[in-house]
């Protein structure tokens, strides 16, 4: 992984992102309830709404439908990626492990959407994170939609050649999608798979 480059990608998507949330979503409130203490969760005082999205699954097309309902932190990254993502999917398999001995019906989801459709099938990326927890949600896609659907997301990545072959350099942050499948915040690493889950929690039991 070209480390130089990887740092100005998250440095400048950290400014970025953090510049338009504090621009857009944390001036002046208007809103009179006051939001649930959390540990970890970042979250703006209007949800987003995301453009229309159609992402491939290993089972058919995952949409903004299929999200509503609960909370779902969405991830992207990709099978042959050596730190990043086992090390994120690993930790949150922690989370999702305490969020499954809850008793909510509609408890948190973790989306791990792929950027790098061109080395697997959607069922190859399935079975990857099946690996590390059986509940997460899978997908990708083709661009441009790929790159529409992680933008709104304020997310980014790149290819970087590497050798006769090349390697993905993206965004670490988690986005939190609320129950409408809205852009509701963020998670920013390095994370706390205790506070991550009880943050979901949290805000599963205490609608904003």
């Amino acid at each position: 992984m070209n480390k130089k480059i990887l740092a100005v990608l998250v440095m400048a998507a950290a400014a970025g992102l953090g510049l338009a949330l504090s621009q857009r979503y944390f001036g002046e409130s208007t809103t009179s309830v006051p939001a649930p203490r959390l540990q970890a969760a970042t979250v703006i005082d209007a949800p987003r709404a995301l453009p229309a999205f159609s992402l491939q699954t290993a089972g058919g097309t995952l949409s903004a439908e299929n999200l509503k309902g609960s909370w779902t932190l969405v991830f992207i990254g990709f099978t042959h990626c050596p730190d990043i993502c086992p090390t994120t999917l690993t930790e949150m398999a922690q989370a999702q492990a305490i969020w499954a001995k809850s008793d909510l019906p509609n408890k948190p989801k973790l989306l791990f959407l792929s950027i790098d459709p061109e080395r697997h099938s959607p069922e190859a990326l399935a079975e990857f994170a099946a690996f590390f927890n059986k509940d997460t949600l899978t997908a990708t896609a083709q661009e441009p939609q790929l790159g529409e659907f992680t933008r709104a997301l304020g997310l980014v990545y790149m290819k970087v050649p590497q050798g006769d072959t090349y390697t993905m350099d993206h965004s670490a942050t988690l986005v939190l999608l609320n129950p409408n499948a809205e852009f509701a915040g963020i998670i920013r690493p390095p994370l706390n798979p205790q506070a991550i889950a009880q943050d979901l929690l949290t805000l599963s039991k205490n609608p904003l």
